[in-house]
Formats: C-alpha cells, sequence, structure tokens
C-alpha cells in the first residue's frame, strides 16, 4: 500500500499541506482580506467577490465553498473576516469548531474600531502560523486521498494523451482504495450517456443525467446553446471540431471506473471511489468546488497551457502535448506530450502522475506552488440582485 506524511487533524481527516488561511465572507472585503494577510507572513489570502445580494442557493453554495474551504484538511487554521450584524462567519466559525478545526471569525462594522480588528487579526494570524509550525505529520496511507480530476485549456490531444493517462491514474488511485473526482458538467454534455451507463445503480445514472439537463436548461434560458457554442475558439484552435469530441476526450480523465456518487459543487463525498461533481467549466470556479469538496490535491491537464493553481490544495499540471511543455515548462509538471513522441505509454504517464501524487502528498511542491499561483472564486448559479 503505498503511503505518505501527512497532518492528522481533530476531525480524522488528513492534510497534505498546512496552511494558515484568512477568507471574506462578502466582496467589499475582498482587498482588507489581502492586507491582512501580509500582516503576518505564511498567511494566504482566500479572497473572493460573492457573499452579497445572492439569491438564497447562490448564499447557501457560497457559505458551503467558504466552510469546505476553511475546515479543508490541508488547513491548520482559518480566519474569517466578516461584516455587519447578519454576516455568516461567526455561525460558519461555530459549526467548524464543533469539527475540531481551529478557527476564528472578527466582523467589521460591528462593535470594535477599523484599527482594533486589523490588530486582533495579526495577533491571532501571527499565533495561528506559529502553531501550525509545531504540528507533526503522522503515516497515512493512499485510502485517505481524494483526488480531482480538472482540465483546461483542452487541445486536439487532450483526449489521446494527458486526460486518459490521467484516467489511468485515477482507476489506479480506486483499485488502492482511494477517491477521484471528476469536476465539469458541461464538459460531459455530449457524452453524458457514456458516464450514465457507469454509475453503480440506475438512481446514480439518473442523478448524473439530471444535473447535466439541469445545467443545459440554464444555459438555454440565457439565449445560448451550449451544443452549438462548444467547442470554444481556444479549443478550436487547438484542433478540437465538435462538441462530442471534446467531451469525450474530457470524461477520459474518469478512465473506467464505477460512478459511485453524484454531489452538488464543494459538497464532500459520502462513497469511496470514483465521483462525479457538478461544477461549471470556469476553470478557477470549479477547482475551488473540488477543494472545498475535500480533494487533497488535484490533477489538471491542458493542451493551451494554464498557470492556474488554488490557495489550499497542490495542482499537478499534466501538459498534453511536446510543444506545449517547450514552451510553458515551469508550468507543467507532467509532459504527457511522451506518449505522441513514442517514449510512453498512456500507462506509463498514468503511473508517473500517480507517483507524483505520492511526493506530492509528502510535501512536494506543484509548479504552480512554486508560483504561487492562488486563483480562487466561487461558482453563482443565478445574477446578482
Amino acid at each position: 500500500m503505498k503511503t505518505f506524511e501527512g497532518y492528522r487533524r481533530p476531525n480524522g481527516k488528513i492534510g497534505v499541506r498546512n496552511h494558515v488561511i484568512i477568507l471574506n465572507t462578502v466582496g467589499e472585503l475582498a482587498s482588507l482580506t489581502k492586507k491582512v494577510a501580509q500582516l503576518a507572513p505564511g498567511v494566504i489570502p482566500v479572497a473572493h467577490q460573492g457573499g452579497k445580494a445572492q439569491y438564497p442557493e447562490d448564499l447557501e453554495q457560497t457559505i458551503r465553498t467558504l466552510k469546505g474551504t476553511a475546515g479543508h484538511p490541508n488547513v491548520s487554521a482559518a480566519l474569517f473576516l466578516g461584516m455587519g450584524d447578519d454576516d455568516p462567519a461567526e455561525k460558519i466559525v461555530t459549526e467548524l469548531r464543533e469539527e475540531g478545526c481551529y478557527v476564528n471569525a472578527l466582523i467589521v462594522q460591528k462593535d470594535k474600531s477599523l484599527t482594533d480588528v486589523l490588530k486582533e487579526a495579526r495577533s491571532w494570524l501571527k499565533h495561528a502560523v506559529e502553531r501550525s509550525k509545531e504540528q507533526r505529520k503522522e503515516t497515512a496511507d493512499v485510502t485517505e486521498l481524494i483526488i480531482g480530476l480538472e482540465c483546461g485549456g483542452s487541445d486536439a490531444w487532450s483526449g489521446i494523451t494527458a486526460n486518459p493517462a490521467i484516467g489511468a491514474c485515477s482507476d489506479a488511485i480506486v483499485r488502492d482504495g482511494g477517491t477521484s473526482i471528476l469536476a465539469e458538467t458541461t464538459e460531459a454534455i455530449g457524452a453524458e450517456h457514456i458516464l450514465a451507463n457507469r454509475a453503480v445503480n440506475p438512481e446514480v445514472g439518473e442523478a448524473f443525467l439530471k444535473i447535466v439537463k439541469e445545467y443545459e436548461a440554464r444555459i438555454r434560458d440565457t439565449g445560448e446553446d451550449i451544443r452549438s457554442a462548444n467547442p470554444t475558439p481556444g479549443n478550436m484552435a487547438g484542433g478540437l471540431t465538435t462538441l462530442e469530441e471534446k467531451s469525450l476526450g474530457c470524461i477520459k480523465k474518469g478512465g473506467n471506473s464505477t460512478l459511485m456518487e453524484v454531489i452538488a459543487y464543494s459538497e464532500k463525498p459520502t462513497e469511496k471511489g470514483f465521483i462525479f461533481m457538478d461544477t461549471p467549466g470556469y476553470d478557477v470556479e470549479s477547482v475551488a468546488g473540488l477543494a472545498a469538496g475535500g480533494a487533497q490535491i488535484v490533477l489538471f491537464s491542458t493542451g493551451k497551457g494554464s498557470p492556474t493553481g488554488s490557495p489550499i490544495v497542490p495542482v499537478i499540471k499534466i501538459g498534453t502535448n511536446p510543444r506545449l511543455y517547450e514552451i510553458m515548462e515551469e508550468h507543467i509538471d507532467v509532459n504527457a506530450g511522451k506518449i505522441i513522441e513514442g517514449i510512453n505509454t498512456i500507462d506509463e504517464i498514468g503511473e508517473e502522475i500517480y507517483e507524483l501524487i505520492m511526493k506530492t502528498a509528502n510535501g512536494a511542491l506543484t509548479a504552480a506552488e512554486r508560483h504561487k499561483n492562488q486563483e480562487f472564486a466561487i461558482w453563482r448559479l443565478a445574477q446578482t440582485i
């Protein structure tokens, strides 16, 4: 059994990183969140623009994502900055503390001056950083890993090299008792029947078809037809010709394992094995959802090149072709273009990805981490009120 050294949390989950983060609950505090993070070296800001003027289901999703981010096993401590008497920060913190998380909330526009809030934030964060340095690792095995599967900037080689190699890796992780979560509902349109047929039972298959149908219906309500709007201009420049070609390539990241469960955006799986999460095709929002859902590491294939990362989870980039690796080597962790060149097989690259996952779980930095690519955004379901 493959093992790694991680950080065991009070709730039993295991983290592969030990971050101290600060989050804003409302968009008005995004800049302040970044400034406060600078007051305590080592703190990562997780800033976003949501949290206000949202429909109830949108606000619920925003809160679920923030809670999943702050309570993530890769996070040692999290400070929320909220604003006003009706801010959800204190409620989130109460719930996370019940799970054993080391969290705190400070509210602007309540009973303290902004100067006092900043002083208290700096003090708490500095203590949290020192506390994180004292935490020790323990041995865990691959059965405790959740791996997110993402792609961005697909080209004609995505479904031939990187995505099938990720699929081979995903199948290996599932066989070893771990969990992989495939994201991007829009990237399954045109190939949804294939994944539905792999469901563990009819209910799971129907749940998957339902989220695809509902997503497509929401897009049609805006006057757009995603089946005719895809592939995107960037995809076409990379050689993709039809939506079905793109989707068939994208779902290969899920390998051939049985689909065990379909979960909502930023929701945590209740089953082990191969899972599908309902997310948008936009990489930053999708990765944020995978992370909030508990993925400790994300695999990210790219044919056009994307430096996208995450504030809390390592993102491993798998390039689809030799030319991309040549011009963006500093942003790519695995060169699946070697399959085109006949140097390696799909299974061999899949094994290379798996080995890198275990090295990353043991602390090796990904290219996105080395470059401090820490993008974060939460999926919006409706227009701003």
